[in-house]
């Protein structure tokens, strides 16, 4: 088993538990596990990405994408990344399309 997996496990254990996830709760858990040769650097990394989120929410809009980082972020800002975003979209479809009119094809 991967060392990121291991730590990912454990953190599902302790929020099923309803445990604060902390770097020495999971160093303990996967050091029960009998997974000793993971970097002590990952718990307090994993420890912080995890501080303040629901993992229940983030497995269960694990395929919601944009959405749900839009609405999490919030409406306004993503709104303006949106339009951003399409009008960059819009600008590489005029360059494609010009491509056309060279006068040649691929296959003349």
């Amino acid at each position: 088993m991967s060392s990121d997996l291991a730590i990912v496990y454990a953190a599902l254990i302790l929020k099923d538990d309803n445990v604060e996830v902390t770097a020495d709760k999971l160093q303990t858990l996967t050091k029960e596990a009998g997974l000793t040769e993971i970097e002590p650097i990952w718990f307090s990394l994993y420890a912080k990405a995890l501080e303040g989120q629901d993992l229940k929410e983030l497995i269960f809009n694990i395929g919601a994408g944009g959405a749900a980082a839009g609405a999490a972020t919030g409406g306004a800002a993503a709104g303006g990344a949106a339009e951003e975003a399409a009008a960059e979209e819009a600008k590489e479809e005029e360059k494609e399309e010009s491509d056309d009119d060279m006068g040649f094809g691929l296959f003349d």
